[in-house]
């Protein structure tokens, strides 16, 4: 969450339209009525802003589903939701009434669906942030893997996606393919046809051409590095220049 953005949960006037759960929780921090209607006075949702206030409210909910938040845990965060000091506070408060919070995690995972149903690799992305918070203290506990695999259904993914995501973080089968979503029998020219059709649809840059958050530009580097490694072993094993 750039600073930029917690400029626009917290500013004067009633300048945001998120509504549903996420905007009764960015309410509470920021101390506005938040409005949820198509033509509203204010405008429609800035989607960034849905997208880091989601993000946020799932990995409080992801801290709270083992009942441990590790240093590695909150460093993690830190990474994934970048801000400067002067937000720090300001996405402290937001983390922690999420986590205190009665409404769950699926409101908030429904609401990210609905707003980017139309934009699943967005959705990707909010997977991908939060499973480098759970690996953050070297493991995924089986209540963080309960949690991830929740999310993921309510966000429309099936157990094939799943598994895809969480190959890029973790060691599933120690299998390359998986992370590339790749048959074991593709042949030389269609993995490299595969390789650069990933490499352009998750390259930071287009995130960057897309406005999206700081967010969603760091953790697509990191796709795209776990995606390069993937192709890079297969290439070494085939011996493929």
């Amino acid at each position: 969450m750039s600073a930029g953005i917690w400029g626009k949960l917290g500013g004067a006037g009633l300048g945001l339209a998120i509504g549903g759960p996420l905007g009764g929780l960015v309410g509470g921090v920021a101390g506005h009525f938040l409005v949820d209607r198509e033509g509203a006075l204010f405008g429609t949702t800035p989607r960034d802003v849905v997208f880091t206030t989601g993000l946020v409210a799932l990995a409080a909910k992801m801290a709270k589903s083992d009942g441990v938040v590790t240093p590695a845990e909150i460093e993690a965060f830190a990474k994934v939701v970048q801000v400067d000091e002067r937000a720090r506070p300001g996405v402290q408060r937001l983390f922690d009434l999420a986590k205190g919070t009665a409404n769950g995690f699926e409101a908030y995972a429904r609401q990210l669906a609905n707003t980017f149903h139309d934009e699943p690799a967005l959705l990707e992305d909010v997977l991908d942030g939060l499973f480098h918070i759970a690996k953050a203290d070297g493991a995924i506990h089986e209540a963080e893997e309960r949690y991830l695999r929740a999310v993921a259904e309510t966000f429309g993914f099936d157990e094939a996606a799943f598994r895809r995501i969480a190959a890029r973080h973790v060691r599933l089968s120690d299998d390359p393919y998986l992370v590339l979503g790749l048959d074991h029998d593709v042949d030389d020219a269609g993995l490299k046809a595969a390789h650069r059709a990933l490499v352009r649809e998750n390259h930071p840059d287009r995130a960057i051409a897309r406005g999206l958050p700081p967010e969603a530009v760091a953790i697509a580097t990191r796709r795209l590095a776990a995606i390069n490694a993937a192709y890079d072993r297969i290439s070494a094993e085939r011996g493929l220049t």
